[in-house]
């Protein structure tokens, strides 16, 4: 049985993953604990049952702690800006200050752009623009008075300019977002490498989570190469634990990362 290794790469870190109630941010929290970290895990679904796809802050947070680690979850909005402020407070008030931050979170619709809602477009961009940017904000004074610290952004393949025809139907804002996230994650590498600050951007892949098989993006036609949730959590991890001037400023996959490190996947928590 897997459990945590206080002793890990990560002990006596602290690690916020937002948006890990379910999916690829369960599997990194899961992740990080198992190295040591004290983790803060961020989502709008705090209870088992209030939201259509299984996966709660509560149900994360208590197998951390079953199997012997240290956890916190904040239920939080990131698309408000005080959501975000109250969230980084109450993580350096129980846990201490960031030294990792996971931006994992989503709010994603596939619409056509001619019918794209205004109101859509806006929420979008403030959980996978604006939250990852003003998260970084609150949190690197204190990387910086530590010495380091590491930020990872969860990308996708959608940021990558399609051909013509060949794009994701409804994707255009998504992909947007993601470009957007991507060139932010090279520009703050580069500010922040004197910092010893590590920023990468890191596309999972495609990954049979519940979102994107209720979006149909995951589909028996392709079920069978889809990434496994661990290897994206082990490559974010090998992300959150090498030296800064090492591994930073990179726009990179979970594929790439696992084999650039000859890396195996740990089995996570169960």
């Amino acid at each position: 049985m897997s459990r945590i290794n206080r002793n890990g790469v990560l002990a006596g870190k602290v690690a916020l993953v937002t948006g890990a109630s379910r999916g690829i941010g369960e599997a990194i929290a899961l992740r990080y604990a198992m190295e040591g970290a004290k983790v803060a895990i961020s989502a709008r679904t705090q209870e088992e049952g209030s939201h259509q796809f299984p996966g709660s802050i509560n149900s994360i947070v208590g197998r951390i702690r079953a199997a012997g680690g240290e956890a916190l979850g904040v239920k939080s909005d990131l698309s408000i800006p005080e959501e975000r402020t109250r969230l980084i407070r109450a993580i350096e008030q129980e846990l201490g200050p960031v030294d990792i931050l996971c931006n994992n979170a989503a709010v994603t619709f596939f619409i056509p752009i001619e019918t794209f809602p205004e109101a859509r477009l806006r929420l979008m961009f403030e959980v996978q623009v604006h939250a990852p940017l003003h998260l970084s904000q609150l949190v690197i004074p204190g990387m910086k008075a530590r010495g380091g610290g590491w930020i990872v952004n969860l990308s996708s393949h959608a940021a990558i300019h399609p051909r013509l025809g060949a794009g994701l139907p409804g994707s255009v804002v998504y992909g947007m977002c993601k470009a957007a996230l991507e060139r932010f994650s090279t520009g703050l590498a580069s500010e922040l490498h004197k910092d010893k600050i590590a920023v990468n951007a890191i596309s999972p892949g495609l990954v049979a989570t519940p979102g994107a098989v209720h979006h149909r993006l995951v589909n028996d036609a392709n079920r069978e190469t889809a990434t496994p949730v661990e290897h994206v959590a082990e490559a974010c991890l090998r992300l959150s634990c090498n030296a800064p001037a090492m591994i930073s400023g990179r726009v990179t996959y979970a594929a790439d990362i696992m084999k650039e490190c000859n890396l195996t996947a740990a089995t996570l928590i169960a």
